[in-house]
């Protein structure tokens, strides 16, 4: 099955528009609406430089840390308001983070097609399977002809060895 490809303008647009119309009344912290907008931006970064992998790799990341803070914001910040207002802000704010996981998946998508690895690096240091380096056993050098302890040399008469 084919993964639709999605467009990187299209995903901040929509994000930027429910920010927005989550942030119409004031039930959210500045936390909230700095935490998402500054993502946003490294978004429209992302956008500017079609070939960086570092910018749709820190807007991937981006988006998956909102999706943590957003939870934060939604679970000590929300309130029972009876307001058509509230209502309507809470839905997008609430409906802006249901779709952050879709958004992550197709974001990562363009982060492999921009040539980014399948496995992210920390600079930690890691097992690699780069076998260049590598000497391989079947083609030893053997430069000396003195055979090895299990191996007995053609005049030598067959039988036990003395240790």
């Amino acid at each position: 099955m084919e993964i639709p490809a999605i467009n990187l303008k299209a995903i901040l647009v929509v994000h930027w528009l429910l920010t927005i119309w989550g942030c119409m009344m004031t039930w959210l912290p500045s936390s909230y609406i700095w935490a998402n907008v500054s993502v946003l931006a490294v978004g429209v970064w992302a956008v500017a430089q079609r070939d960086s992998v570092d910018a749709v790799l820190m807007f991937l990341i981006g988006l998956l840390l909102t999706i943590v803070l957003d939870i934060v914001h939604f679970a000590i910040f929300y309130s029972l308001s009876t307001g058509d207002l509230f209502r309507f802000s809470s839905g997008m704010a609430i409906f802006s983070l249901i779709l952050k996981p879709f958004s992550c998946f197709f974001i990562y998508q363009m982060y492999r097609e921009r040539g980014g690895e399948y496995n992210i690096n920390f600079g930690f240091p890691t097992v690699t399977q780069n076998r260049d380096t590598y000497q391989s056993i079947d083609q030893q050098d053997q430069s000396d002809n003195t055979p090895g302890p299990f191996i007995q040399r053609e005049d030598q008469k067959h039988g036990v060895r003395a240790y």
